[in-house]
């Protein structure tokens, strides 16, 4: 009986030995190789003057919003149209203003007729008191009476100026002439006070906002003349600085500056992206890591980009993403410029796949 335990004991172990050696047996890939075409990163250190993105807008632009609320009559006006300045743009009911209005002016004839009674009573108790016919305490309620019925006028007329006030919310005017850029609302909406419903903009003049890193702002200086890049239309303009930021308090560490653009044939808009170089050294000389937008994969919020490994699979990389130049935008971290990147494949990338290098 031992003998049989001891050879069934045996088998068992024999039998596990041989399913754990078919278990460890390499898996073999044998899916195709996805053709692929790698570019080297760009490092660019040949420009020593500082470069910073901007955007381009109106010198001359505005938000029309209104202080009252109430229904959209009408909207004169639509986007693109040319306006010239004192035009209406935009009519609000204004029912209850009307209402309040005639109950003023109903206020101003009542307290006019009350006027004029009270400075009749004033003449007459004015003559009887140099005759001494009236005494010291009724010529005092006299010109109290007066005075009370003289500021009773004054105070229904300034309800009226208040009113007339509230009626040029009611309509909305240009305040300058221009061409309508936006328009928020349509006939029916409700209006509401500071909310924008209509935006004009002055064409012609633009001026180009940018921000500077805090280690360069001190070298900035108002009246420097710059070269500025529309990425759009690959055209640069010269421009001067007009306003230089002296706090970063809400702009996120980075500090404003306004630059004014010379006159140009070119066909910038409002809201175009730009490159603005200055012409002051960077203290900063490092160099900067360029790959081209196309590249880049994105995933919600973040971005990166896939490289070659060591053993021809693809690397999903992510990527700390800075300025852009043109059609390409600065690696701040993630990728080194050293290294070499994935700009297209015959097939569709993900992470571990294997790669054959074109």
């Amino acid at each position: 009986m031992k003998n049989i335990y001891t050879i069934l004991t045996l088998s068992v172990a024999l039998l596990l030995a041989s399913c754990g050696s078919e278990d460890k047996k390499p898996v073999v890939d044998n899916s195709p190789a996805i053709a692929v075409k790698v570019r080297p990163v760009a490092a660019n250190s040949n420009s020593p003057f500082l470069s910073v993105s901007g955007k381009i807008q109106a010198s001359n632009s505005a938000d029309l919003s209104t202080r009252m609320m109430g229904y959209v009559n009408k909207v004169h006006v639509n986007v693109g149209d040319k306006v010239r300045k004192g035009q209406l743009l935009v009519s609000i009911n204004n029912s209850d203003l009307q209402a309040k209005r005639a109950q003023i002016n109903a206020g101003i004839t009542e307290a006019t007729a009350a006027y004029n009674n009270a400075q009749k009573d004033y003449n007459r108790f004015k003559n009887l008191f140099a005759d001494n016919s009236a005494s010291q305490k009724e010529m005092d309620d006299m010109i109290a009476n007066f005075e009370m019925a003289k500021a009773r006028v004054e105070s229904a007329n300034q309800m009226k100026n208040e009113i007339n006030a509230q009626f040029a919310y009611s309509n909305i005017t240009a305040p300058f002439s221009g061409i309508v850029t936006s328009k928020n609302v349509e006939a029916g909406n409700m209006a509401n006070p500071g909310v924008p419903l209509i935006s004009i903009e002055t064409p012609g003049n633009f001026e180009v906002m940018a921000m500077i890193p805090e280690t360069e702002i001190s070298e900035i200086k108002k009246g420097t003349t710059v070269d500025v890049l529309v990425k759009s239309i690959n055209k640069t303009i010269k421009g001067k600085v007009t306003e230089v930021s002296t706090s970063a308090k809400n702009t996120g560490g980075q500090y404003l500056v306004k630059i004014d653009l010379d006159k140009t044939e070119a066909k910038i808009l409002s809201g175009m992206f730009t490159t603005v170089q200055f012409p002051v050294e960077r203290k900063a000389k490092s160099t900067l890591v360029l790959i081209p937008t196309e590249a880049i994969i994105t995933n919600g919020q973040l971005s990166g980009v896939y490289t070659p490994s060591q053993s021809n699979t693809a690397l999903l990389r992510w990527l700390r993403l800075g300025r852009t130049f043109g059609n390409q935008v600065e690696v701040l971290s993630g990728l080194n410029a050293d290294e070499a990147y994935i700009v297209s494949a015959e097939g569709k990338l993900f992470n571990g796949v294997k790669i054959s290098i074109q």
